[in-house]
C-alpha cells in the first residue's frame, strides 16, 4: 500500500490507540473516530490525523477503515446502524478490517451486508497485547474471503505488526484468536498461581521467573507479561495493572470460546476454559473486571 492513502480507524483505545499512531507512522492520513474525545484529542495533535464526527464519517472519507472494538454489540452498531454505521457512508470499494474479537458469525454477518454495498471486510483480529500495539510487534489473524482481499489487508498490517497470517475464510481469524486467548487465560492463571506459591514458600519472584523462563514452564504469561509486581518493568503487572487488557475482556473473550464449543458439531466441553472463565468472573464480581487481566496473582493472593 502507497504511503499517503487515507486509512480511517474507529476505536482508540489501549490497543486502537497505539495502532493508529503506527498508522500514522507509516506516512498515512488517519481519520478517526471514538466515543472517547478525549483519545480522539490525543490523536489529532498529529497534523496528519483529523477527527469525524461519527463512524460513518470515517468511511465516507477513508479508502480503507480499521475497527478495533470490545464486543459484538459494538461491532454490530458501528457497522450496520442505518444512521451512523460505516457500511450507511461507504464508498464503494471500500476495504474494512475489523481488529475487534467477537464471535465468527459477526464477523461473517457483517462481511455480507458489505459485500451487498460493494464493499469488502476482513476479520483480522490480534495477539500481542498492548506492549505490541505500541512497539508494531503484533500477530494479525485474518480471515478473507479471498487472496486478493487478504493482501490488501496485509498492506497497511505490516505497519501494525510482525507476523499477518491468512487463516482462511472470514470468520477463521476471530476462530484462531479465541483459540489463542484459550491457552493465554489458562497459562496465565497457572503462572499467578505459581509465583502465589512461591512467594508463600520465600522464594524470591525474580528468581521464580528466571526459572520459568529457562525451564518447561516458559511461556509468554511468565517471560513477556509477568504478573508479578517487581519482576518486570513495561507491563501492567509494574504499574498497578493499569493500561492493559482488562480482565473483563478476558471475561468476554472466554465466553466466546465457551459458547462456539457449545454450538459445535459434535459439541465440544472445555473444562480448563470453564474453570478459567469462572476464576476471572470471580475476580471481576470482586472488583477488579477493569483491572489488566494478570492483576489474577493480587486476587489469589487476597483470596488465599
Amino acid at each position: 500500500m502507497s504511503s499517503g492513502k487515507t486509512v480511517g480507524f474507529i476505536g482508540l483505545g489501549n490497543m486502537g490507540g497505539h495502532m493508529a499512531n503506527n498508522v500514522l507512522k507509516a506516512g498515512h492520513k488517519v481519520v478517526a473516530f471514538d466515543i472517547n474525545t478525549a483519545a480522539v484529542d490525543a490523536l489529532t495533535t498529529n497534523a496528519d490525523a483529523s477527527a469525524a464526527a461519527s463512524p460513518g464519517d470515517v468511511a465516507a472519507t477513508a479508502d480503507i477503515v480499521i475497527t478495533m472494538l470490545p464486543s459484538n454489540p459494538h461491532v454490530l452498531k458501528v457497522y450496520l446502524d442505518p444512521e451512523t454505521g460505516v457500511l450507511a457512508k461507504a464508498k464503494a470499494g471500500t476495504l474494512f478490517i475489523d481488529c475487534s474479537t467477537v464471535e465468527p458469525s459477526v464477523s461473517k454477518q457483517v462481511a455480507a451486508a458489505a459485500a451487498e454495498k460493494g464493499s469488502t471486510v476482513v476479520d483480522a483480529p490480534v495477539s500481542g497485547g498492548t506492549i505490541g500495539a505500541e512497539q508494531a510487534t503484533l500477530t494479525f489473524m485474518v480471515g478473507s474471503k479471498t487472496e486478493e482481499s487478504f493482501k490488501q489487508a496485509e498492506a497497511i498490517l505490516e505497519h501494525l505488526g510482525k507476523k499477518v497470517v491468512h487463516c482462511g475464510d472470514v470468520g477463521t481469524g476471530q476462530t484462531a484468536k479465541i483459540c489463542n486467548n484459550l491457552v493465554l487465560a489458562i497459562s496465565m492463571a497457572g503462572v499467578c498461581e505459581a509465583h502465589a506459591l512461591g512467594d508463600r514458600l520465600g522464594l524470591d519472584p525474580k528468581i521464580l521467573a528466571d526459572i520459568l523462563n529457562t525451564s518447561t514452564g516458559r511461556c509468554w504469561s511468565s517471560d513477556t507479561y509477568n504478573p508479578c509486581p517487581g519482576v518486570m518493568d513495561g507491563v501492567p503487572s509494574s504499574r498497578g495493572y493499569t493500561g492493559g487488557f482488562a480482565c473483563d475482556l478476558m471475561v468476554k473473550d472466554l465466553g466466546l470460546a465457551t459458547s462456539a464449543a457449545s454450538s459445535s458439531n459434535p459439541r465440544l466441553g472445555l473444562p480448563m476454559g470453564g474453570l478459567a472463565q469462572q476464576l476471572y468472573m470471580m475476580m471481576s464480581a470482586d472488583g477488579a473486571g477493569h483491572k489488566d487481566f494478570s492483576a489474577m496473582y493480587e486476587f489469589i493472593n487476597k483470596k488465599a
